[in-house]
């Protein structure tokens, strides 16, 4: 079963040193019909002005992840962690019983990621931090596994059964995705324009995919994230 989200009927706000796009309800965005899918609990698209970002704040019990798309990021956290990340790479937190950071542009030029937040497998987890500069070209017409769980072989593990991959296709090129029984996963076009069993997708767009087989032929140059869960409609924490 597939479902697209068109992005231009998604939540967002517009700020003069942020412009983000929600996925699911998030801070003013509420949709009781859009808390969540399975355990991915938000997917904000967000578009960072220069010398700006989000001062400290504090998360808990939440698995977070934040990939780079254009620009520069700078982490800090109260666990002494200091990241700097440009466009491909991977920062990563497991928030457990308490942790605060902030994450700022200090670039000339916008900077744009994407956070994704997924529910842990439990609460109070040790709080960790990570990141990964993965190789661009390792996502070129060809999937890159990029987080998994322990049991896994991902750069990235956290603690919850979740597979993240990433792909960019060059325009004409095309890919497939098998969701398994009994798991679900979301699509989201990240830059460019596609078409996904012949349905069209336009950067920002999403598609949630259950237990099914997609098909992707690249209608221009494509970059794609897709997470991968057990189905489930998983009440917010």
């Amino acid at each position: 079963m597939l479902r697209k989200l068109d992005h231009r009927y998604m939540g967002g706000a517009v700020y003069d040193w942020l412009e983000t796009t929600y996925h699911f309800s998030f801070a003013d965005y509420y949709n009781e019909a859009n808390i969540n899918f399975g355990v991915l609990r938000v997917l904000n698209d967000d578009i960072i002005a220069p010398h700006t970002g989000f001062e400290t704040h504090p998360h808990k019990d939440m698995e977070i992840i934040t990939y780079v798309i254009e620009g520069e990021l700078t982490h800090k956290d109260s666990m002494g962690n200091v990241g700097v990340l440009k466009r491909g790479q991977m920062q990563y937190m497991s928030a457990g019983t308490g942790i605060t950071h902030s994450e700022y542009n200090n670039t000339d030029i916008p900077l744009r990621l994407l956070q994704i937040w997924i529910v842990p497998d439990k609460r109070g987890h040790q709080p960790t931090y990570g990141e990964y500069h993965f190789d661009w070209e390792a996502r070129h017409n060809q999937w890159l596994h990029m987080v998994s769980d322990i049991h896994e072989d991902a750069p990235i593990t956290i603690n919850q059964d979740v597979n993240i991959y990433t792909i960019l296709l060059d325009e004409g090129n095309i890919a497939d995705i098998n969701v398994a029984f009994g798991r679900q996963a979301y699509l989201m076009q990240i830059e460019g324009f596609s078409t996904v069993n012949e349905i069209a997708l336009k950067e920002k767009d999403a598609l949630e995919i259950i237990e099914d087989n997609i098909h992707i032929e690249a209608t221009h140059t494509s970059h794609f994230i897709v997470i991968d869960m057990p189905k489930s409609s998983h009440p917010y924490m």
